[in-house]
């Protein structure tokens, strides 16, 4: 094979992995929305909780499941407005007893969770403004990354997902934090599979959230 069939075999290969990322991120657009009200409206809802978590604080969730303990240690410098609202609605107990309901296994792979119907359609009555979302690059969202879900710009509430494994997404979404502790077990929870062999559903292991302790420092 000659040198320049090698360079027009390199650039067809380079086209093709552009192609497939663009199309993974286009399909995470889509597929990590949930029901809801889908303003655009930047200005901050008054509704959005407050903890009172400063920015320079240190701040930690423990998620207690009937599967095991994962610990998330949280951004308030980079997504003040999210940390401060989950925070708040951790700590009125918000999460207690309410289920992981989405699973994704294939191109995306994430665990969602933080609707209290359980349905993908349920949140806490208010939007918080997008915050620290990444570049539109592939892996954008890195394994252990936790984001909030939304239904458009602006829209997060209360749900949100933990990434598995290196996933390319859309720009859309909020990064809040990372999984410290327990990473391992949304991992065995994706390797269950979805109820009904598909690949986004319920996850066949369910999941439920037990309880979650709000650390801050």
């Amino acid at each position: 094979m000659s040198s320049s069939d090698n360079s027009g075999n390199t650039k067809k290969t380079t086209v093709y992995i552009a192609l497939i990322t663009a199309i993974a991120i286009i399909v995470g657009s889509v597929i990590l929305g949930f029901s809801g009200s889908n303003s655009s409206n930047k200005q901050s809802d008054p509704n959005i909780p407050n903890a009172g978590i400063s920015a320079e604080q240190n701040v930690e969730f423990s998620f207690q499941t009937n599967q095991g303990e994962i610990v998330i240690e949280a951004f308030p410098n980079k997504a003040p407005l999210t940390v401060n609202a989950m925070a708040s609605l951790a700590q009125n107990k918000y999460f207690d007893g309410t289920i992981c309901h989405r699973l994704t296994t294939a191109g995306i792979f994430v665990l969602q969770c933080g609707d209290p119907t359980g349905t993908g359609t349920g949140g806490p009555g208010f939007n918080i403004p997008d915050e620290n979302l990444p570049q539109p690059v592939e892996n954008n969202y890195p394994a252990g990354t936790v984001a909030m879900a939304n239904a458009g710009p602006n829209t997060s509430g209360s749900q949100f997902f933990l990434v598995y494994q290196d996933t390319s997404l859309g720009p859309d979404y909020t990064i809040w934090g990372k999984i410290t502790k327990g990473l391992q077990i949304v991992q065995s929870i994706a390797a269950s599979g979805v109820i009904d062999g598909g690949t986004d559903g319920a996850p066949a292991q369910s999941v439920t959230i037990e309880s979650v302790n709000v650390t801050i420092n």
